[in-house]
Parts: C-alpha cells; structure tokens; sequence
C-alpha cells in the first residue's frame, strides 16, 4: 500500500498555469450559462419550488445526494484495491472529488482527471482509467436497473434502455474476452501514435478486468444502484413537496431515464439532453409545464451542479497542495 504521495511529476503539473484556469472558466461559464438559461425560462416557477421545498427539504436533496458521491466513492476505493493499488482514504476522497469538477464534459469524460492525481501517488494511468471506465459502466447498469422501474407505463422508452443494454453488455463481452485482448496487444507492435494509443487502451480494458470478478461486479453494482437511488428519492421527495402526484416508482424512472438519455447523447453532463426528457416525461405523466420545468431544474441543481462545486472546490485544494510540493 503506497503511504506517501510520490515525488511532483510533471503531470501534476497540469493543474497549473492556463489549463486550470481553463478548467475553472469552462465550468464556470457552464453553470452561469445553465443557470441563466434556467432563471429566464422559469424564474417565478423556480423560485415557486424552493418556496415550497424550503431549506430544510433542499437540505434532505443535497444530504441525499451526498449519500450518492459517498457509495460511489467506497466503489471507487474497491476498484483501486482490486488493481491492487489501493490509496489512503482521506486524500483518494479529496481526488475522488476533485474529478466532479468536470462532471460537465461529454461522457463525464472530464473524471479521468483523477488520473492526474492518483499518478502522484504512482497510480499508472492505465489502471486509474481502467477505474473510471469501470465506474461508467457500473453506473450504466444501475441507471438501466432503474429505468425498469415505471418503464410499463412509458413503453416508449425500451429502445432507449436496450440502446444503454447493447452499450453496457458490448462492453462486458469485450471484458470477458482476456485471450483475445492479450492477444491484440501482443500484435501491435509499432511506435506510431495510433498504435501506442491503441495499446494504451487494450492495457486499459485488461486491467478493468479486475474490477468485472463475479463478485466485484455484484458488490459494485449494489453500490451503484443505492446511490443513484437515493438521487431519485430525492426526485420523488421534491415532487412530492411541490404538491406534485408522482409514484415513487415513476419518478424514479424518469430520473434514471432522464439520466440514461444524457448519458448516451454525450452532451456535456447531459446538460439539454437530461433536462428535456425529464421535463418530458413529467409533462406527459399530467405535470404541467411550469412545475415540471422548476422541478427538473430544482433537482440539477440539488445534483449536478452540487457536485460539480464541491469539485471546483477539492480542485482547487488539489491544485494547492500540487504548487506548494513543486516548491
């Protein structure tokens, strides 16, 4: 078990200079351009919905989502300990969180920056990757799990889900076939850019395999599928608050179809994609328009944005602590 971080490497450096200052104005224009965009286009509705959420019910959406960054997180730590790599709590929590910084990027893509900060503490790049590709594909799963929910009442939303189906077991397949991925990296052998990237990503599929045991795979999906949970709760509990007459059942579904939506739109964060089918399905369930918008942007906010500060936030502390070892 690594108990220091190693020496500054020249990776880390990357929080520096004008690539951070990059990231921070990225996700800062994002979250006042959505911001913006979701005051103008129903300010009175919004403000309506806190009203009636109050703060002690924004309080319950935000501790719930907590409970979300917390499960993932102990799945995170698994999948380190399964390549073998395991990295102190404290800090792996702060890198951990770091990475929802740039939760708004196409795929969640952005979260690999955590690589980045695992290397010093001499974490490879092919097994930090191999972690976060493995935490898209278990997130994937339960989203889908979930969207089974109320799927009877919205058939229309099968193609979808056996879309995120094909997706997710693609994948596996691809998992599940060691000889052939071995056998794939032993043959390319050239030096050329694509060639070493195409190697770099065999080795990456090769040590996600750790994280796809039968037992891991059942223990990571559990966890995944309590914490996303716990965020649809939060979408129920919010209608609920509103006055809205949505089942538990439904609501989940619309959370998690919503979710899976932007997912496979890779729209960054599924910013548009998320909030549109969620709307949606709202309004088609009977919901008018006005608190079917304030209800959705409510719940991003309580979500997607939550993190995506305290990501800004563990950033920074991160970066902090990069610049004063380099001195």
């Amino acid at each position: 078990m690594t108990s220091a971080p190693a020496a500054q490497s020249d990776d880390a450096r990357l929080l520096s200079g004008w690539r951070y200052r990059a990231v921070v104005w990225s996700v800062t224009i994002g979250a006042i351009c959505y911001l913006g965009l979701a005051l103008w286009s129903g300010r009175r509705e919004v403000a309506h919905a806190v009203a009636q959420v109050g703060i002690s019910g924004i309080g319950i959406a935000l501790s719930l989502s907590l409970v979300n960054y917390g499960l993932r997180f102990i799945r995170w730590q698994a999948y380190l300990r399964a390549m073998e790599h395991p990295v102190p709590w404290w800090p792996s929590l702060q890198i951990y969180l770091a990475g929802f910084a740039l939760t708004t990027t196409p795929g969640k893509a952005g979260e690999a920056l955590r690589g980045v900060l695992l290397k010093r503490w001499g974490m490879p790049y092919p097994k930090s990757l191999a972690a976060f590709l493995s935490e898209r594909l278990s997130d994937l799963l339960a989203i889908m799990c979930l969207a089974l929910f109320g799927v009877s009442l919205y058939p229309l939303a099968m193609p979808l889900i056996a879309a995120g189906g094909v997706a997710a077991l693609t994948v596996l397949l691809v998992l599940a076939n060691r000889r052939a991925l071995e056998s794939i990296e032993r043959r390319i052998s050239g030096a050329t850019r694509i060639q070493s990237s195409a190697r770099q990503l065999v080795q990456i599929l090769l040590q996600a395999r750790r994280c796809h045991a039968p037992t891991m795979l059942v223990i990571s999906t559990g966890l995944s599928l309590l914490a996303w949970t716990s965020e649809a709760w939060a979408f129920h509990l919010i209608l609920k608050w509103m006055g809205l007459e949505v089942s538990l059942s439904f609501a989940i579904f619309v959370y998690a179809a919503s979710m899976l939506a932007g997912a496979l739109s890779f729209l960054p964060g599924g910013l548009g994609g998320s909030e549109v089918a969620m709307g949606g399905l709202l309004i088609w369930s009977g919901v008018a328009e006005a608190p079917a918008v304030a209800a959705t942007i409510l719940i991003r906010i309580t979500t997607l944005w939550f993190a995506v500060l305290l990501g800004c936030f563990f950033l920074a502390r991160e970066r902090k602590s990069s610049v004063t070892e380099s001195k």
